[in-house]
């Protein structure tokens, strides 16, 4: 799993209206308001020979599958030196270690398997974190505060109060965040959004999310005493504590609610991203949940429908495809109906339907957007320029608040009201004692 910290990186925002020194001609100027406008990043380009004191220093914190992607990815990026590995589980730690060495032979990476002595480090500029879950939030603040930014792995967090709390600490400290919802910084959905808000299909009023397949089924459980490379302690940490069984460690720790919110809780950011960036739902009203828990040991939902209301909105997510045309053939998907059609869309295709005709584009819609320089390459960039990216913290907590309610309504088997300006269920002691958990005791660390 793991961890990191404190200096403010010497890297100058640059000049507006400016780029590399040149100046922006009209039409790329409206190009990067347009996106200011959204909530984009305004982002600079950086010559690919760079000298050592430009670099950004990166440590990842948790190297399981996830985290290794991170390794790699940022390893590829000349203007990062990777210089910290953490992870609980030495494992993981030494294979990660060994692909960095593979990539970079010189390397001199430091590895730690407690990431606050990643966080006590003064030279490090930012952290990765693909940790559990339950771990997100409190390693994100702790960076924070120890002056790190960071590139966080989905979800944000792991229960609305957290991710309220991970707001408040970074404008307290000046932080930039990017969520790790990579499919954010691809062409299609950027063309999706530059199709909708230019109101080719009308004004949505209807918008349906899925994704299909149900949770392995886990168990009996086998419980045991915890391998000797594995710091079972640490990998709870703010969580319940449990025995040790293999079956809530590593992968499949996703399927159970002392960890995460399974299948829902997995794949909700990455096809509700589409949907917030293009028409930013406002002041959710109700939520309503139906499903069954998984077989097995797992408790997370087998599978799960939620009902949102929100002003001017519906927003249905399903664990089956709904009957509209397409998505059958879809895993995962969004389906937008506006008053003059509708547009189907997953991670890399779209289908826009307008009187009976089907078109995979609009050619006469123009290119609003500023694309991506790859996602973890934005997250650089904003380090430099000190410009919240794309998939920034604030963004990403509107996008992740209605997937924790909608889990809070399936475990509560009825309809809630919410309060969307003071987040908060209306008149549910209940259902609001869940929008927060207090730590373990000695792992409630900020």
């Amino acid at each position: 799993m793991l961890f990191e910290e404190k200096r403010q990186p010497p890297f100058a925002t640059l000049e507006k209206g400016q780029r590399n020194g040149v100046s922006m001609n009209r039409r790329h100027f409206l190009r990067q308001s347009t996106a200011a406008a959204l909530g984009l990043t305004v982002l600079p380009s950086f010559a690919k020979k760079i000298a050592p004191s430009d670099r950004v220093r990166v440590a990842h914190i948790g190297l399981g599958g996830m985290g290794t992607s991170h390794l790699n990815w940022f390893a590829d990026l000349p203007e990062v030196e990777i210089v910290g590995l953490c992870d609980v589980d030495s494992d993981h730690l030494a294979k990660a270690l060994k692909t960095l060495q593979t990539k970079h032979p010189d390397t001199k990476v430091q590895t730690y398997d407690d990431f606050r002595r990643v966080l006590d480090r003064p030279d490090i500029d930012a952290i990765t974190c693909a940790t559990p879950d339950h771990w997100h939030a409190q390693v994100a603040m702790l960076a924070f505060e120890a002056g790190k930014d960071v590139y966080g792995e989905k979800p944000l967090s792991y229960n609305v109060r957290e991710g309220q709390q991970m707001l408040k600490s970074l404008q307290r400290h000046n932080r930039v965040f990017q969520l790790g919802t990579q499919i954010h910084a691809g062409d299609n959905y950027h063309r999706v959004v530059e199709l909708i808000q230019a109101g080719t299909i009308g004004k949505v009023h209807t918008v349906r999310l899925w994704k299909t397949g149900p949770p392995p089924v886990l168990g009996p459980a086998n419980f045991q005493t915890p391998p000797a490379t594995l710091n079972w302690d640490m990998w709870q940490g703010p969580a319940p504590y449990s025995p040790y069984t293999p079956e809530r460690c590593h992968f499949t720790y996703r399927y159970f609610l002392d960890y995460s919110g399974g299948v829902f809780q997995d794949f909700w950011c990455h096809i509700a991203d589409i949907v917030w960036w293009a028409i930013a739902p406002q002041n959710l009203q109700t939520v309503s949940a139906r499903g069954e828990k998984s077989d097995g040991i797992g408790d997370t939902p087998k599978w799960i429908d939620v009902d949102y209301e929100f002003d001017n909105l519906k927003l249905y997510w399903t664990s089956t495809a709904p009957n509209v045309p397409g998505a059958e053939k879809r895993h995962i998907g969004a389906y937008f109906e506006g008053e003059k059609g509708t547009l189907l869309c997953d991670y890399n295709t779209r289908e826009i339907t307008i009187n009976g005709v089907v078109m995979g584009d609009i050619a006469e819609v123009p290119i609003t957007l500023k694309r991506s320089p790859g996602h973890q390459q934005n997250f650089v960039d904003s380090v430099k320029s000190r410009i919240q990216p794309e998939s920034n913290l604030e963004y990403a907590r509107q996008m992740t608040l209605p997937m924790h309610l909608g889990l809070i309504s399936w475990r509560l088997g009825r309809k809630l009201e919410w309060n969307a300006r003071r987040e908060r269920f209306r008149h549910d002691a209940e259902a609001n004692a869940l929008l927060s958990r207090k730590p373990r005791k000695d792992w409630d660390l900020t």
